[in-house]
């Protein structure tokens, strides 16, 4: 077999991870059996996705191949800097209560099922909806190779470098392809669930363990950190925020990220699909028991900081620690089906709403140009394949760290805000003020991105990207003779 001859562990591994991929097909197959045969069907579920399908749906979205591979770099090096994960996983989430069914009012009584179709369709401003569409590929397509990376490096790792990164991520990627082309939204949501029940499961089993094998328990863990000065750059404030980051960093991480959740179009578009607004509401009220996979995923990651050797970079702590063990490959094939499952629950809503957001809002919408039911779902389809491609290519030629990574695709995202609350909570809206601020507002992040010496005080370009987007908005809504957010009545700005 040449150079991918594989030991017996490292067959077992991939037996059990495999396992995995099958189950994750065979679900997200028959996931999609009970949607219509319609744009409808294949987008939104006919709107019909009930609160368990709708709980998985948002918390195994959010919990990515970040959440099990990253999270646990950055305790590891940064200590309570990942704290910052906690706090707007926590907060983020409860505009939702409120923007979520008014979104879904307007989608069932004007047929929206795409974030920026009810944007530029409120504002009457089509073209409005074609920039929102290229910014979310903008920020889609990063996000999505992020994923696509981290399962290549688990499989990568787990197989003693036996299985190539870019063959791991190949392999898992197909899968989530098949079943995503085949069953739409519907296959999503239940491989979340199957995906969501599995890494909870392994979160916590592995969070717990870790600590105690090597530490004899949670408390002891944390005692030891403390007390290890010379070992650990700055003792007890290692575990006390913002850890070995700076406040600036922890703000700036923690603001944009909470700004970014909301707007996220993937998880926005999950208030056009879901059965009723009791069910929007109840899965905002019960997501922050999500939160709590994060608890165990963050004990990992300072597992690691006493432990005698350490990986080539901080994202790989977790697999590194399972293998230097000397554990049962059943049980580090197990974590691998764990890991690749937090990745893909991702990757599949990410490339399903992102291919259905080009056609809906930059072709149909932004262009006029109308597809039949037929078309628009071949569309789709098309397009996911594309993405997918083009996230694979970044996966394969990236070679930074997976938390700038993520940072990063917030910050054009955070650029969404000012449209969705005047469009959702505005009287009178002006479409060109406002798309002349989304373009303002996305090329001011991405400069700075490209020049972060250029930022003022160290604030995150997306913040910078937003400050600058709701200037122009404010300045060109007076000017042109309309309020944002007047209280009195009125017809929208015409286009």
């Amino acid at each position: 077999m040449g150079e991918f001859a594989l030991s017996t562990d490292a067959w077992i591994v991939s037996g059990v991870a495999l396992a995995y991929l099958a189950g994750c097909l065979w679900v997200g197959m028959r996931g999609g059996s009970g949607a219509s045969d319609s744009a409808l069907g294949y987008v939104a579920g006919d709107r019909a996705l009930g609160p368990l399908v709708m709980y998985f749906i948002i918390g195994a979205t959010v919990f990515s191949a970040f959440s099990f591979l990253a999270t646990p770099g950055l305790a590891l090096t940064s200590g309570a800097a990942v704290f910052y994960v906690l706090g707007y996983g926590l907060v983020g989430f409860i505009p939702f209560y409120f923007l979520g069914p008014r979104a879904a009012r307007l989608g069932r009584s004007r047929g929206y099922i795409t974030q920026a179709e009810m944007v530029a369709g409120e504002c009457r401003h089509a073209p409005l909806a074609g920039t929102m569409a290229l910014v979310s590929a903008l920020s889609f397509i990063p996000y999505l190779a992020l994923q696509i990376k981290g399962a290549g490096l688990v499989v990568n790792r787990l197989t003693e470098g036996q299985v190539p990164e870019w063959l791991g991520s190949a392999v898992c990627y197909v899968v989530v392809l098949a079943y995503v082309l085949k069953s739409g939204v519907l296959g999503v949501g239940w491989t979340n669930v199957f995906q969501g029940v599995l890494m909870m499961a392994l979160a916590w089993a592995f969070g717990l363990w870790l600590p105690y094998k090597l530490y004899g328990g949670v408390g002891p863990m944390f005692e030891q950190i403390a007390a290890a000065k010379p070992e650990v750059e700055g003792g007890p404030l290692f575990l006390s925020a913002p850890g070995a980051k700076t406040w600036t960093w922890f703000l700036n991480s923690g603001v944009i990220s909470m700004i970014g959740f909301v707007c996220w179009p993937h998880l926005f578009m999950k208030a056009f699909s879901a059965r009723d607004e009791r069910t929007l509401r109840r899965t905002v009220v019960f997501y922050p028991t999500f939160m709590v996979f994060l608890v165990p995923i963050f004990l990992i990651g300072f597992a690691g900081v006493l432990f005698p050797s350490q990986p080539a970079s901080p994202e790989q702590i977790l697999p590194h620690m399972l293998m230097s063990l000397d554990l049962p490959a059943l049980v580090v094939g197990l974590f691998c089906a764990g890991a690749l499952a937090a990745g893909m629950s991702t990757g599949d809503a990410i490339v399903h709403a992102s291919a259905s957001i080009l056609v809906r809002d930059g072709w149909i919408t932004a262009l006029r140009r109308p597809l039949t039911s037929t078309q628009e779902r071949t569309a789709v389809r098309v397009l996911i394949v594309v993405l997918m491609l083009a996230s694979y290519a970044l996966a394969v030629l990236y070679d930074g760290d997976l938390v700038s990574l993520l940072l990063y695709a917030y910050g054009p995202i955070a650029q969404f805000l000012p449209g969705l609350l005047v469009s959702l909570l505005g009287r009178r809206r002006d479409g060109v003020a406002l798309h002349a601020a989304l373009v303002v507002g996305v090329v001011v992040c991405v400069s700075l991105k490209m020049f972060p010496e250029s930022a003022p005080w160290g604030v995150h370009e997306g913040l910078c990207g937003l400050a600058a987007n709701v200037v122009v908005l404010l300045a060109l809504s007076f000017a042109r003779g309309w309020r944002p957010f007047s209280a009195s009545s009125g017809s929208n700005a015409p286009a």
